[in-house]
């Protein structure tokens, strides 16, 4: 259930109610938004009677939540939730561009990345260190070894990091090296791996599965948030369907859909959504178009040559021409870029 504090309660008052909620036997999580606080109690409400807290001084009002997802919902926070890291806002009126390669290959390839995404106004550098393959004979990643190019080049050009964790024993490593740690749409169940995720205390960015419903993705933001990690980024990368003319199938409902029912921040990735170059940037501009907070997209210098994903990779005069209609479109729909 979720409880309001009145906009006077003070933080006795409010220490008062998370403490006689725990007293009852629920989880309490606490949510202070512009102008006031609210409470998420997670546990068993039914036959539980609302007005023993409705009662207690400073509440404005209590109420059921319907949705399984308590903390991801509206429900439990109004306002969108913005994630400022460094000064790279995602969420709200912001819109962040995370651009780089599908792998790391090398520090000489990595640097060079950097550099272009850069300076024409990414923020973030996104490149697997690890890299999950649907053949076990491809390039898996450099690992570690990649993990340090990846901050190198992103400390040079005054970058953030993204980068996919594939398996708790990661984790690790990646919070040393890594902004934002990455769950990719085939471990978007992996539950031990989310639980695990919910104990950091960096951003989570959560692919929506290959299959997965709306409200499945949600449910797994909810295993991130239940661990008391509330930074969660969602990323709508398509779904697989009856359609082969694409790699897979871009759901662009889902971003406004999923607007209304959470407060997450919602980024597209358009490459893997579509998987040919010369449809990256007409999807990435309708991501945009209906609200994305922010956009993942995969450039590379030489994208023949590149040892994965190179036909969904673009040029770098692509995306500059990408950013140019990002810059236009965003404050269209009432965003400015990050």
């Amino acid at each position: 259930m979720v409880i309001v504090m009145n906009l006077a309660a003070s933080e006795e008052e409010i220490g008062r109610v998370s403490a006689k909620l725990e007293e009852y036997g629920f989880q309490v999580h606490r949510s202070t938004g512009v102008s006031r606080t609210v409470l998420g109690a997670i546990g068993q409400t039914a036959g539980f009677d609302l007005r023993k807290i409705e009662v207690l001084d400073g509440v404005e009002s209590v109420t059921r939540i319907g949705e399984p997802f308590k903390l991801a919902s509206r429900s439990f926070r109004r306002d969108d939730t913005v994630i400022d890291l460094k000064g790279v806002r995602i969420g709200g009126e912001s819109l962040a561009v995370m651009a780089g390669p599908c792998a790391v290959e090398s520090r000489e390839q990595v640097r060079e990345i950097a550099r272009i995404v850069a300076s024409n106004g990414a923020r973030v550098l996104r490149g697997g260190a690890f890299k999950p393959r649907s053949s076990p004979y491809a390039f898996q990643g450099l690992g570690l070894e990649g993990l340090k190019f990846l901050r190198e080049a992103a400390d040079a050009e005054g970058l953030l990091v993204v980068t996919e964790v594939m398996e708790a024993a990661q984790i690790e490593p990646c919070l040393e090296y890594a902004d934002i740690l990455q769950v990719g749409a085939r471990n978007m169940q992996n539950f031990s791996l989310l639980r695990r995720l919910g104990e950091v205390r960096k951003p989570v960015l959560l692919k929506r599965g290959i299959s997965a419903t709306i409200e499945e993705w949600l449910m797994s933001a909810e295993y991130v948030m239940a661990g008391g990690n509330y930074q969660v980024i969602l990323c709508e990368r398509g779904i697989r369907t009856f359609e082969r003319a694409t790699r897979n199938t871009l759901d662009i409902s889902a971003i406004p859909v999923v607007k209304k029912l959470s407060h997450l921040p919602v980024v597209v990735d358009p490459s893997h959504a579509v998987g040919i170059r010369d449809k990256v940037i007409p999807v990435a501009r309708a991501g945009v178009a209906v609200g994305a907070d922010g956009l993942l997209v995969e450039v590379h210098c030489d994208p023949e040559k590149a040892l994965s994903d190179g036909p969904q990779s673009l040029y770098p005069d692509q995306f500059r021409l990408l950013m140019e209609a990002v810059r236009g479109i965003a404050p269209v729909v009432g965003k400015k870029v990050s």
